[in-house]
């Protein structure tokens, strides 16, 4: 076989080859949840994607189905660039106007809550991914009405906690302090994580009771995260020069993917081409 024949040969197959891995999805890149206050998401996805107790995490699984909670830490804009109350419209907060995460806009009162009363509060953050930008958190004004669906007049303009986070996380949570105002009844706390590095951001709800009786919202423990991990459809490293922070969740072969099959056309496609040229040579 000529060597043009056999270039011309072997290009075709990197083409090919090229084209199949094209094919395999790129996945989207998640980063983390509010565990206290316990993020909405984050409590229904410790209730049991497959299983939930409440009666709004049961609606959400019937709603939307399992895989939000599964990929609880993606509610991001990919290229929100410090514009997120120009992306976001009023009433689509919770899930940053995302479809995949809609029912967390959900105007109810039986959203699992955490307990809290004016002052100081310490703010828990779990991290899959560190990155380099600024948290901020705000609260609900007082006589927020939480049968109605939030909007962006509801926050009060000062933030009860800023934090700069950085490219490490100390056993995979952001741990900061804030401070609660005065306020009565029920709340939501609003998270927006800007990227300093990227015009990524990240949001989250967190439902708060002042005084009397809420019904305590519990963060996802490391085992479910671990034990959940081939369900996730999300790849929990960190992208633009950030370091990857441990993370429960990781690609497993149960995903729906199409990288495995792709991978093995084109190592199969690559056999073929070596018992291709290996045929022509004894022939030649």
């Amino acid at each position: 076989m000529s060597a043009r024949r056999t270039a011309a040969s072997l290009g075709v197959l990197g083409a090919t080859s090229l084209t199949l891995l094209t094919l395999t999805p790129t996945p989207a890149s998640a980063h983390g949840a509010m565990f206290n206050p316990v993020s909405r998401i984050a409590a229904c996805y410790a209730e049991g994607p497959e299983h939930p107790v409440s009666q709004v995490c049961k609606d959400l699984v019937a709603d939307s189905g399992t895989q939000p909670l599964y990929d609880w830490n993606e509610v991001n804009i990919a290229n929100a660039n410090g514009q997120s109350r120009q992306l976001i419209p009023d009433g689509k907060l919770c899930s940053a106007n995302r479809d995949k995460y809609r029912a967390l806009d959900w105007a109810r009162t039986d959203w699992p809550s955490t307990g809290v009363a004016a002052g100081r509060f310490d703010f828990k953050f779990r991290v899959t991914a560190a990155h380099s930008g600024t948290m901020t958190v705000y609260i609900t004004k007082q006589g927020f009405d939480p049968t109605k669906p939030l909007k962006w007049s509801d926050l009060d303009d000062t933030p009860v906690a800023t934090y700069q986070t950085s490219r490490t996380a100390t056993d995979g949570y952001y741990n900061f302090t804030g401070t609660l105002p005065a306020r009565t009844g029920r709340h939501v706390i609003y998270k927006v994580w800007q990227r300093d590095d990227s015009p990524e951001a990240f949001y989250s709800c967190s439902d708060v009771v002042y005084g009397g009786t809420a019904k305590a919202a519990a963060a996802p423990s490391e085992q479910r995260m671990t034990a959940d991990a081939p369900h996730s459809t999300v790849a929990h490293h960190g992208h633009g020069g950030d370091p990857t922070i441990p993370a429960p969740a990781t690609r497993g072969p149960s995903d729906n993917s199409v990288a495995p099959q792709a991978l093995a056309a084109v190592s199969t496609a690559s056999a073929a081409a070596g018992g291709f040229l290996l045929l022509r040579r004894r022939r030649g």
